[in-house]
């Protein structure tokens, strides 16, 4: 009897360390997996431009790009989640540790596809801007990842330079720049550009999916908005996608 409830002892140990081992070994398969869709080759054609392309681009200012964080660029959620929109166990692409309230939280922080391409594109294109509803010092850290020293996210605004209207924030670019026809903001939320429609590029919320291309699908958009006099002109056309999401 002894040594039968000492064999069920050693099976059970057994399958336990067992299951142990494989979980980590999925762990890592998904992880590499996520790294290789995340990550995987991307172009966009950055042709040299022509005369007539370059003549015009000098004859206009230089436009700014504002930039949301969450559900734009990237998706987080913090210790004491319940119910997280990302399946459990999906390798988040960092952590980061940051003290609110005298409390450390947690934050399990993933990508959107292909972000760092975008990023690393349109900083060619237009002065960069962050702009998140979010506290600095988690907005922050977010933008300094982001950014990979790559000095390319250096002006931020947080949630002390957003109004508050109605239990909402709504982000001001007057506070970026005076002049609106040269000014664009990518933002998953409609409300928080709710004063400036006719600047705004609308993007869908992103949690989870691994094959999203939303910010590939805008380098064409982009790309062209650049060239205009006034983004207005072709921006305030499309206010019907902001419906959309």
């Amino acid at each position: 009897m002894l040594k039968t409830r000492q064999c069920l002892l050693g099976i059970r140990t057994f399958l336990g360390v067992t299951s142990r081992i494989w979980g980590f070994i999925m762990y890592i398969l998904r992880k590499h997996l996520r790294t290789i869709i995340q990550y995987q080759t991307v172009r966009y054609d950055t042709l040299p431009l022509s005369s007539i392309s370059r003549n015009r681009l000098n004859g206009v200012k230089r436009k700014i790009l504002v930039l949301d964080l969450d559900e734009t660029l990237i998706h987080s959620h913090h210790d004491g989640v319940l119910r997280p929109t990302v399946r459990p166990g999906t390798p988040p692409d960092f952590i980061l540790k940051v003290v609110i309230d005298k409390h450390p939280v947690r934050f399990f922080v993933h990508k959107r596809p292909h972000v760092d391409f975008f990023l690393e594109v349109v900083s060619q294109w237009y002065e960069l801007v962050v702009f998140t509803a979010s506290m600095e010092i988690y907005g922050s850290a977010v933008a300094d990842k982001l950014d990979n020293n790559r000095n390319i996210l250096k002006r931020r605004y947080y949630r002390q330079h957003c109004t508050l209207d109605l239990g909402s924030y709504i982000k001001d670019l007057s506070v970026v720049h005076n002049d609106m026809s040269s000014i664009v903001i990518l933002d998953n939320s409609p409300g928080a550009y709710r004063s400036h429609p006719d600047n705004a590029i609308p993007i869908k919320s992103w949690f989870s999916d691994p094959s999203d291309t939303a910010l590939l699908n805008l380098l064409p958009m982009l790309d062209a908005l650049r060239f205009t006099a006034d983004v207005r002109s072709v921006l305030s056309r499309n206010l019907h996608q902001h419906r959309l999401w």
